[in-house]
């Protein structure tokens, strides 16, 4: 048999080490949520302070409407900054999705109940997938006007997801049943979400932060549990694609075992 010459050898050793690394890695597991997911043919309506159309982190919108003071068709114009922020956050993990902006807060981020209702009302009447709720109220007598409507978008196969608490106290409709309720981590990335096991409190946290501007400190930007909210919206509408069903049970179900990998990936991070 003819002995390799030297060339040969380094040769075979840099492929088999070449090959080793490849393999290495093709099986390193996702650190971001739902990978590959877009939001392709998932419908979503931000309920907020409307949208800045021109804004270089907003990919574009299917529609619109402004409920109340200028109700009417293209006239969901964000002058606050809120409902802008928040979508660019949901776009960024999701930005072949539909998306459709309601707007309800007008000169400061305080707005009316029957907004809200009438904002909800419209996007079930569209037919959306997902509506994000970057709001909450502390107030339980809103209780009877808000279970039936979060009972109509369930029965549509509609996914709420809205802040379970704000300061630590309950939030409506967030904290009410059939709704994606999220709570405020400062620690997780904005690419995770987590789940919390126990039956207290919210069930999915996500980071507090939104997309970040260029010379602008996360500090001085805008935060908190509105971006929480549309963190987690981004990986729900990820869910949707990936699923193909937007039943709550099921996406809640694929949360859950996504929550479970990414949980997994932590240790393969400590490993290695």
């Amino acid at each position: 048999m003819r002995q390799p010459s030297p060339k040969t050898d380094s040769y075979e050793r840099d492929i088999q080490v070449t090959m080793r690394e490849a393999k290495q890695v093709s099986h390193e597991p996702s650190r971001e949520a739902f990978p590959g997911a877009t939001g392709r043919g998932v419908r979503v309506a931000v309920i907020d302070s409307g949208v800045n159309p021109k804004h270089p982190h907003i990919r574009g919108l299917a529609g619109g409407i402004a409920i109340g003071i200028a109700s009417g068709i293209n006239s969901y114009v964000d002058f606050l900054g809120h409902g802008t922020a928040v979508i660019a956050a949901i776009q960024e993990k999701a930005p072949d999705a539909e998306f459709y902006a309601i707007k309800i807060y007008y000169r400061s981020l305080r707005t009316d109940i029957n907004l809200l209702i009438g904002a909800l009302h419209w996007a079930i009447g569209e037919g959306v997938d997902v509506i994000n709720l970057s709001l909450g109220t502390a107030n339980t007598a809103y209780c009877d006007r808000l279970i039936p409507i979060v009972q109509r978008a369930t029965d549509a196969g509609i996914l709420l997801v809205a802040a379970a608490e704000i300061d630590s106290v309950p939030s409506l409709p967030g904290s009410l049943p059939g709704v994606i309720g999220v709570g405020l981590d400062w620690t997780c990335p904005r690419g995770r979400f987590r789940q919390n096991p126990s039956e207290h409190g919210p069930r999915w946290f996500a980071s507090g932060y939104p997309r970040s501007l260029p010379g602008v400190a996360p500090s001085d930007n805008l935060c908190g549990i509105s971006f929480s909210v549309a963190n987690m919206s981004g990986f729900v509408v990820r869910a949707c694609e990936k699923t193909k069903q937007h039943s709550l049970i099921g996406i809640c179900e694929a949360l859950h075992n996504e929550a479970d990998r990414l949980r997994s990936t932590e240790g393969w991070i400590r490993d290695t």
